[in-house]
């Protein structure tokens, strides 16, 4: 199972704080079925302290996932919260979100530039909007979301993959959590667009206009 882009995005920033020195530890997260493990491994590849699996075979949506990351910020006392801005199977954009709500804590949502002051205990975040870029400063504990241009993610070398392999990845449930998965959203249907007509080839301008005109009535 591959890494979310987001998320790799994010874990390399959380990376890129700690070789700063503005992090002590990097603690990987992920939620859902055994195959989740494949991704912590990555991340502990790549660089990660600690890899946490919280096991869970369902379908799992977007509150749920914000109240297991509660609880497990509730139990590791981070200082920041970064993870990707949504995921690329569901496209929801809501659990940076939910989890910021959740704990009451300041969010920067879709950054793309992220500095951390230490001494004054803030988060300076770019994040992207339509009219250009915005900036917010943030009173940490934090959380951040990212967005595609805020870094490259590096590539796992081979021995840090063959050590990640040995590493313990610490599991958990929803139960162990205190967290109850229930369902607050229902798929009603899921359709196909309409199939668009093929396209022809015309010959002239005068016969475009006339389809434009008689056919398409656009003219």
């Amino acid at each position: 199972m591959s890494m979310n882009p987001f998320c790799e995005i994010a874990l390399e920033e959380a990376l890129r704080l700690k070789e700063s020195g503005r992090a002590s530890e990097v603690v990987a997260v992920s939620i859902g079925p055994a195959q989740c493990a494949e991704t912590l491994r990555t991340g502990l590849a790549m660089g990660a302290d600690r890899a946490i699996h919280v096991e869970y075979p369902g379908t799992l949506y977007p509150l749920s996932v914000a109240k297991i990351l509660r609880a497990i910020v509730d139990a590791e006392k981070p200082g920041l919260v970064i993870l990707g801005k949504q995921a690329i199977d569901d496209d929801c954009n809501q659990t940076g979100q939910m989890i910021a709500g959740l704990l009451k804590w300041p969010q920067g949502t879709f950054a793309s530039k992220v500095v951390l002051d230490e001494e004054n205990k803030v988060a300076t975040v770019d994040r992207e909007v339509d009219g250009g870029l915005e900036t917010l400063c943030l009173d940490l504990p934090a959380v951040i979301t990212t967005d595609l241009r805020l870094n490259q993610p590096r590539y796992a070398t081979l021995p840090n993959i063959m050590k990640a392999k040995s590493k313990v990845i610490k599991k958990v449930t929803p139960q162990d959590l205190n967290v109850q998965i229930r369902s607050d959203l229902e798929v009603v249907q899921v359709t196909e667009p309409p199939k668009r007509k093929a396209g022809v080839i015309l010959s002239s301008v005068d016969e475009l206009i006339d389809k434009l005109k008689n056919e398409a009535h656009v003219i």
